[in-house]
């Protein structure tokens, strides 16, 4: 079984800063893209940020300049720097995971639980 914990939400002011991390375990999993979404209350998921098919990192245009993505295959861990937060980015934050299983199972995608982000004075 693949098991991805997302950790680092919490409760910050407008302009400050958190990290999250994803840590990936279980199973034989290839990871071949990586990334976080969010979903804000009544609203839809949407990407956030991560790698996309090519290796190319992609960012959705309200968190351009503000939030890093990044990642280590090694540790099966990827990370989001958020710095500037504004109350907009308040969501539930969820690592995502696309990649092959047991080298044969191809396709595969697993979603952590969500690690909530309130931005708020």
């Amino acid at each position: 079984q693949v098991d991805l914990v997302e950790s680092g939400g919490g409760l910050v002011q407008p302009g400050g800063s958190l990290r999250l991390s994803c840590v990936v375990s279980g199973g034989s999993f290839r990871a071949n893209t990586m990334g976080w979404y969010r979903q804000a209350a009544g609203q839809p998921r949407e990407l956030v940020a991560g790698i996309i098919s090519g290796g190319s990192t992609k960012y959705a245009a309200s968190v351009e300049g503000r939030f890093t993505f990044s990642r280590d295959v090694a540790k099966s861990t990827a990370w989001l720097q958020m710095n500037n937060l504004k109350p907009e980015d308040t969501a539930v934050y969820y690592c995502n995971a696309r990649g092959v299983l047991n080298h044969e199972l191809y396709g595969m995608e697993y979603w952590g639980k969500g690690t909530l982000v309130n931005v708020s004075s």
